[in-house]
């Protein structure tokens, strides 16, 4: 299968000039202890539609004849490539219908309908989604828009690893967030055809890994089952074209927990001040769990950017728990007056925010004259819940499992 040659990308650059932005890149120096040298943030979280999308989107579409405009454009999307088709569509003049799973998140509807396309509401995953917008265009003649495996797509995908190129010479090496494969290996050909010595590393979550697979075996392999807070990158199956392009051009894929990856969310958006989604994050994810592993300097590409509010509390929430800072703590305590403010004075001294507290008197473990303290602790890390534990039981208050 012939690849995608950096003269096609150059081409999709010229294409994108006033289309798509050139997204800045960010010096992350708290990553910096990690690997031992420079990291950078590729912003593709603050390019138009909030994604990288839109380059891959408006460089295939742009491409139809005259005939295929006339007959309008269909995609299926979680909601970024959704949101790319929808505006390049509208910014071609051409009509665009965008089937989305059922459970799609509502910015990423509201934006999609923004841009001008025909949205409907199809099936729990998006593999579902997407085998109805296919039928949609067989039954109607709209050209099918793949977010991933076309030559197009990737062509303009790879545009990201031109301004990579310009922005960081030195670069040693890439991280790419990864799903079907169309960003990897469009940054993939870019790179390799001009600086083949750099390593570009596509990263995967962990529960939605269909590359090390396929690799391993030679050929695309479906997984049977994709779970992880990251949709952007919930792909189960590579394509056959972004397949060729992972495999001849990509140097490694590694894989991320859930864990890291809101991790990475939280890490973005305090130290970074960066909005960016669970699936955008996963090169920083990759960054935080794989400490010294990529040789720098390193580029981390955020890749998007689209997140659903309330998914993002649980986020927050999560990667606080996963960073170790949030305590939960069962304590056992005499039962009689100041017993109650004695336990929260300990732990306001040593510096820890009392989130919630629960004062219990009915269990039939309990003794008499001892009453359960449920409490849920805001702390600086790790080593500040073992202070706080080690501070309570010198106290003389009984830390239950």
């Amino acid at each position: 299968m012939e690849l995608v040659s950096v003269e096609r990308i150059q081409e999709a650059r010229k294409l994108l000039e006033g289309i798509t932005r050139v997204t800045p890149m960010e010096h992350a120096r708290d990553l910096r202890r990690l690997h031992g040298g420079p990291v950078y943030l590729k912003c593709e979280n603050l390019q138009r539609t909030g994604s990288f999308k839109i380059r891959g989107a408006y460089t295939r579409i742009h491409g139809l004849t005259a005939e295929e405009r006339a007959r309008g454009v269909v995609a299926a999307s979680a909601g970024n490539h959704a949101q790319g088709v929808a505006l390049a569509s509208s910014l071609l003049g051409i009509s665009s219908t965008v089937f989305m799973p059922l459970r799609a998140p509502l910015p990423k509807l509201a934006a999609t309908r923004g841009y001008g396309a025909e949205v409907h509401l199809h099936g729990a995953v998006v593999d579902e989604t997407l085998a109805e917008a296919i039928a949609f265009s067989e039954r109607t003649g709209a050209v099918f828009i793949h977010p991933f495996d076309h030559a197009d797509v990737i062509a303009g995908q790879g545009t990201v690893g031109l301004e990579i190129l310009e922005q960081v010479p030195g670069v040693k090496t890439i991280l790419v967030p990864t799903g079907g494969g169309g960003l990897v290996g469009g940054v993939g050909a870019a790179v390799k055809a001009l600086h083949p010595e750099i390593r570009v590393i596509g990263v995967q979550a962990e529960d939605a890994a269909a590359y090390p697979s396929s690799l391993e075996a030679g050929a695309p392999v479906r997984l049977r089952e994709v779970h992880t807070m990251a949709d952007g990158i919930a792909v189960g199956e590579p394509g056959k074209i972004s397949y060729a392009h992972v495999q001849s051009l990509v140097d490694d894929v590694v894989t991320v927990t859930e864990e890291s990856l809101s991790r990475a969310v939280l890490l973005c958006l305090e130290r970074r001040k960066l909005v960016v989604e669970p699936a955008g994050a996963a090169s920083v994810a990759a960054l935080l769990q794989h400490p010294g592993a990529f040789e720098p300097p390193v580029v981390a590409i955020l890749s998007g950017g689209n997140v659903d509010p309330v998914l993002l509390q649980q986020i927050i929430q999560h990667g606080m728990t996963a960073g170790g800072r949030y305590l939960k703590l069962h304590l056992r305590v005499p039962d009689r007056p100041g017993s109650l403010v004695s336990v929260l004075s300990c732990v306001k001294e040593l510096g820890a925010n009392v989130l919630d507290v629960e004062h219990s008197r009915i269990s039939g473990s309990l003794a008499l004259g001892e009453v359960d303290v449920a409490l849920a602790l805001e702390t600086r890390g790790p080593e500040h819940c073992k202070d706080v534990e080690a501070a309570l039981a010198d106290a003389g208050f009984t830390i239950v499992d």
